[in-house]
């Protein structure tokens, strides 16, 4: 018997990290939401998915509802990915961040739909330090949805992703359907930085160091960080890739003079061609604006292939069985 083909709506969905895993996990997505007007556009050059360039809190359910065309309760997932910098350890944390209360409106939605799985992803940042609290408030507010919800810290470099990436995944099932929730068993082996960049030419264009950085590079072993060579140990986010590892995580901000990611033999950052490699999304998928809005979609994006498989596991072992 052929399963049905289950339905997705993506919220914060960006240039379409996550729609792309679950594309390929063989769902049928009815509607992305997005405010960056960025990452609307980038997503509109990749997909034919109806997406609402619109702030999540003037959404509603009914009129998700409507133009869906569906019933309260007959969506398979709903998925989103709040913004999180301020619990992100690579910036300045910050609990008092609005941001950080943007989940209400993703367990909003989640009410007023009902899916009968929801998926929320966010930063590993949320369970260190003093913001544990947060944390189980979150847990709890998406509990008292009606939802077994269970949370999991996973590495996206286990699911087919060349580059270390913890991510905290809350999976929920609607608890009527009687189903607990089911993460991926992780892969034997990573994808190296070599591995992802097989049959890439070596392009020219790339962003150079600039200012103190540029006399410190050429120093700079694979692995190794900038801040081994600065006398006051200053330039930690620069990080030469080592050709027999994953990628260290991609961050949003990158550039000349900071975050510099560099290649592993060229003394300059990698391209936006490397970077999606590195991140798993196809070499013929379309990114507009300079080269810092490129990279910074790519760095707030949900990796498609780790996505890919969460996807496929909620769908084999949940949504196949709810749907017959």
């Amino acid at each position: 018997m052929v399963s049905k083909q289950p339905t997705v709506i993506s919220t914060f969905a960006g240039c379409g990290g996550s729609s792309l895993g679950y594309k390929w996990a063989g769902y049928h997505e009815l509607l992305a939401i997005d405010f960056n007007d960025n990452a609307v556009e980038t997503f509109k050059l990749n997909f034919d998915t109806p997406i609402w360039n619109r702030d999540i809190k003037d959404c509603t359910g009914q009129e998700i509802l409507d133009f869906c065309g569906i019933q309260k309760g007959e969506l398979d997932l709903l998925d989103g990915s709040p913004p999180c910098q301020g619990f992100s350890i690579a910036g300045k944390r910050n609990l008092s961040d609005e941001r950080n209360d943007l989940y209400r409106e993703f367990v909003r939605l989640i009410t007023e739909l009902q899916p009968k799985v929801f998926v929320m992803e966010n930063v590993s940042g949320m369970i260190k330090g003093g913001y544990k609290g947060k944390f189980n408030e979150i847990l709890k507010t998406l509990k008292d949805t009606g939802y077994s919800v269970k949370v999991k810290l996973l590495n996206a470099m286990w699911y087919e992703v060349p580059q270390s990436r913890e991510r905290l995944i809350f999976i929920g099932v609607r608890n009527d359907l009687g189903i607990e929730p089911l993460y991926p068993e992780p892969l034997s082996r990573v994808i190296t930085v070599k591995d992802a960049f097989a049959g890439l030419p070596v392009e020219q264009t790339r962003e150079l160091p600039r200012g103190a950085l540029k006399e410190i590079v050429p120093k700079i072993g694979q692995g190794e960080t900038a801040s081994k060579y600065h006398v006051k140990g200053n330039y930690f986010g620069t990080h030469r890739l080592h050709y027999q590892k994953p990628s260290p995580t991609i961050i949003k901000t990158a550039g000349a003079t900071m975050n510099l990611l560099l290649h592993p033999e060229v003394d300059a950052g990698i391209s936006i061609n490397e970077l999606k490699r590195l991140s798993t999304f196809p070499d013929d998928f379309k990114f507009i604006g300079d080269y810092k809005k490129q990279w910074a979609r790519i760095g707030n994006a949900v990796m498609p292939r780790f996505m890919y498989h969460i996807a496929k596991t909620i769908k084999e072992k949940i949504l196949d069985k709810v749907n017959g």
